[in-house]
């Protein structure tokens, strides 16, 4: 991720496949279901990082650092894929 448009879509992605809405998120992180809308759809200008590691934290995730280029290992991508609801592809 590069933008906080792309930030916000991972966090909305995530959410999603929680099940949780955004003002259920918002209320137990803290910050108004505004905000939080705004961030996922890469309306907010900024989003502070108290409020972006509360909202992770209702989401049970967290923030990781990767230089830019790297490629995770095996499970780190299939955990990805997973995430994303993308289909297995069969190879055969």
């Amino acid at each position: 991720m590069q933008t906080i448009r792309e930030l916000g879509e991972a966090v909305a992605a995530r959410r999603k496949l929680l099940h949780l809405k955004q003002g259920d998120v918002a209320a137990r992180a803290g910050i108004t279901a505004e905000s939080l809308s705004r961030f996922e759809r890469g309306r907010a200008a900024e989003f502070g990082s108290r409020k972006l590691l509360a909202v992770l934290a209702v989401l049970d995730s967290e923030l990781e650092v990767v230089a830019q280029g790297q490629s995770g290992n095996l499970d780190e991508l299939r955990r990805e894929r997973a995430q994303s609801g993308a289909a297995p592809q069969d190879k055969s």
